[in-house]
């Protein structure tokens, strides 16, 4: 890469993350439609589940798209895809529930976990675009194509977080998947901005006071019993009373901090980067 070409790449990465004075703060917006893909039931909330509560409070408009069912994440010998499916759709319901979010607002595409990757292409990126295109969000938040699980491990994260962004790019232009338009009346449609989470620490530049909601948050987290010791391991539907202490007291440590406040940090970008 050039020296010219290399100052041109760093302007559009500024001018696509810098926020301006006027636009308002994510956790303040009302009224809006706010689209989040998630890999997994319980992903959107360890990544933005504070400031999904807050855009709730502001009686935004919410929609949570689970890519994958999270079918497979159990060590009980006991369980078994279905029945686990169930489950984590239930929990996925409740910990929403607690955020704010009405489960009529969890939209489910319904792969299988471990299987996003070899989801046939290009239908995964169709469906995420008649989503976008149908829902028109103000604002989309997504797991960031970027983070470390992806560039090691997490199949589904990596997926998810790729898939989604180019449906992004597909949604704007008319071309890609053209029967949206002419057989479902889904015009195209530009994304206005982006937050991604999970970010890596180096590339965040955004990050939202979730003081006033972290112990929403906390309670959200403890909707998903068989996500955790001891029910991931023999399933139970309730919680071991000092399982559950721990559990709480182990969010709250582990939740970032910014100035000495419970933060969730994001990566902010607009456009969707053509180069």
């Amino acid at each position: 890469m050039t020296r010219k070409m290399a100052l041109g790449f760093l302007l559009v990465v500024v001018l696509a993350t810098s926020v301006p004075a006027e636009e308002p703060r994510l956790e303040d917006l009302r009224d809006k439609t706010v689209v989040v893909f998630t890999p997994h039931p319980d992903d959107e909330l360890w990544g933005a589940g504070g400031t999904i509560a807050l855009l709730n409070r502001n009686h935004n408009r919410v929609y949570v798209v689970l890519y994958t069912n999270d079918d497979k994440g159990s060590y009980d010998l006991e369980m078994t895809s279905q029945r686990l499916a169930r489950i984590r759709k239930a929990e996925e319901e409740a910990a929403e529930a607690v955020l704010g979010t009405p489960k009529e607002n969890l939209i489910w595409m319904g792969y299988d976990d471990g299987a996003l990757e070899y989801a046939p292409q290009p239908k995964l990126v169709e469906e995420a675009t008649a989503i976008i295109r149908r829902l028109r969000p103000d604002v989309l938040l997504s797991i960031d194509p970027g983070e470390w699980y992806e560039r090691w491990h997490k199949t589904d994260h990596r997926m998810a977080a790729f898939n989604t962004i180019d449906a992004v790019r597909a949604a704007e232009f008319w071309l890609y998947f053209p029967n949206q338009l002419l057989q479902r009346d889904l015009g195209p449609y530009q994304v206005p901005v982006m937050y991604f989470f999970y970010s890596t620490p180096q590339e965040a530049n955004y990050w939202v006071n979730i003081d006033a909601v972290m112990d929403l948050k906390v309670l959200a987290g403890t909707k998903h019993v068989s996500q955790v010791e001891p029910a991931i391991n023999k399933y139970r539907p309730d919680w071991d009373p000092a399982a559950l202490a721990r559990f709480k007291e182990l969010l709250k440590r582990e939740q970032p901090k910014k100035d000495g406040h419970y933060v969730e940090p994001f990566r902010r970008a607009t456009e969707f980067n053509q180069r």
